[in-house]
């Protein structure tokens, strides 16, 4: 039978380990305690390898040291990878696999930004939150200049005038989506997206973070609060001043070339 603890989750280790340190889970186990904490088949393989180890004399301590020395020998594997490329994911873990955080990463990268952070992407929603470490590095390093890239549309039907879609856009976005009293970001879009009388318009649907032209991530996920922490959403975070380099030169050149336009 293969150990119950590699069958589970990152997020499922660590309450493991926190519900023996608060008491919620004592030992020994048995497969109704456990069920209060976790569903399906993995309770009475939890609550049995959970027994047999009090039966060895492992205290809830000793049983939450095992359990978070499993998950550092986990993150330590990841980090570890030769090809410096990490597999990022948002929703539940499959279990026994460790990978990094969506939400986790944006923020890391976001709060170790030295220069340039050039942002893209389809959607924003509860940006406040998103943004959050974002603004704060901005606030404390004067010097970075931080670049978005948005989709602003129009709606079918919708006859608004495009300057006017614009002005709504960046008004809601610094009304709602970006952190109050914080440095504005320089923020672009695609005019084919807002243009009058086009009866087919164009997105801008992808999504990606360079950060100082090294720290590269692409992933399906959007800047809301659930394609960050919920959805199931899959992404590459990698370090390459190569593959940065093209991403960067990639809008920056649609910029000059006046395919996207700078809305604040």
């Amino acid at each position: 039978m293969n150990d119950a603890f590699t069958r589970l989750s990152s997020k499922d280790l660590r309450l493991i380990a926190n519900s023996l340190r608060s008491g919620r889970l004592t030992l020994p186990a048995t497969p109704l305690q456990m069920a209060r904490i976790f569903r399906g088949d993995i309770c009475e393989a939890l609550a049995l390898k959970l027994t047999d180890l009090s039966s060895l004399g492992f205290s809830a301590e000793h049983v939450a040291v095992l359990v978070e020395s499993i998950l550092q020998d986990r993150e330590a594997s990841i980090h570890s990878n030769p090809t410096d490329i990490d597999l990022v994911t948002s929703g539940p873990e499959a279990p026994g696999i460790t990978n990094r955080e969506t939400s986790v990463v944006v923020r890391e990268m976001f709060s170790h930004a030295k220069k340039t952070v050039v942002v893209v992407g389809y959607a924003v929603h509860q940006g406040q939150k998103v943004f959050e470490s974002l603004a704060q590095r901005m606030e404390s390093a004067p010097e970075l200049q931080v670049e978005l890239f948005l989709n602003i549309a129009r709606g079918d039907g919708d006859t608004t005038k495009s300057e006017i879609l614009v002005s709504r856009y960046i008004e809601k976005f610094k009304s709602h989506q970006w952190p109050k009293g914080s440095r504005l970001p320089a923020v672009y879009y695609d005019p084919r997206s807002t243009a009058d009388n086009t009866p087919v318009r164009s997105s801008l649907h992808a999504k990606c973070v360079v950060v100082d032209s090294y720290n590269v991530f692409v992933s399906s996920a959007n800047f809301t609060e659930a394609a960050q922490e919920r959805n199931i959403e899959v992404g590459l975070r990698l370090n390459s001043k190569v593959i940065a380099t093209k991403l960067v030169d990639h809008f920056k050149k649609l910029v000059a070339d006046r395919q996207f336009l700078r809305a604040m």
